[in-house]
């Protein structure tokens, strides 16, 4: 009597699974593949469209070169002021952070800005984590004179899913709306 050769082979698969040592299988590209798939999602939800700017006003002023950002002691939002000066900095703006209440003649420009954050678990997590749900940002000048204003809203939506964008990438276009254009190049 001749047995098959796929009998066989279930029949020496679970063998070969009992073995010390080498085998034939091993659960780890299966877990290098889970993460792989895990790490395509983060991408995949971090990138999904966050934010535009909102009840952008922006008043009759100069180009604007460097400015003082007041910081706010009252923010609960731990990287929205890296993140937004990293963000003026992309916009060629200097920028330095200096204590509320000091002295408003060391700028021409001043940036004041208000956050709110709000809790939630990741999709591909399982603490709770803050994220950035809503900015406003007001640019003033020496004399306390409003020169623009911006607004961050988060867009919460049951399968919203910019909540998990870097805060920066939150805050970038009320940036880009509060500066306005960029100025000329010189040619």
């Amino acid at each position: 009597m001749r047995v098959p050769l796929w009998s066989s082979a279930i029949l020496l698969l679970p063998m070969t699974l009992l073995q010390s040592g080498c085998s034939v299988f091993s659960a780890e590209p299966l877990w290098e593949l889970a993460k792989a798939g895990g790490a395509l999602v983060q991408g995949a939800v971090t990138e999904v469209g966050p934010s535009r700017a909102r009840d952008t006003m922006v008043y009759t002023h100069g180009p604007i070169q460097r400015l003082c950002v007041e910081y706010n002691r009252s923010s609960q939002a731990a990287d929205l002021l890296p993140a937004l000066v990293a963000e003026l900095q992309a916009q060629h703006i200097e920028s330095r952070v200096y204590e509320a209440g000091g002295r408003y003649d060391q700028c021409d420009v001043w940036l004041r800005y208000t956050a709110s954050i709000q809790w939630a678990v990741p999709p591909t997590g399982s603490d709770y984590r803050p994220y950035l749900d809503r900015a406003t940002l007001v640019l003033n000048g020496a004399d306390g004179r409003v020169l623009a204003t911006s607004s961050f809203v988060l867009d919460d939506g049951l399968m919203s899913m910019g909540r998990w964008a870097s805060t920066r990438d939150k805050l970038a276009p009320a940036v880009k709306a509060l500066i306005g254009p960029p100025p000329p190049k010189a040619g």
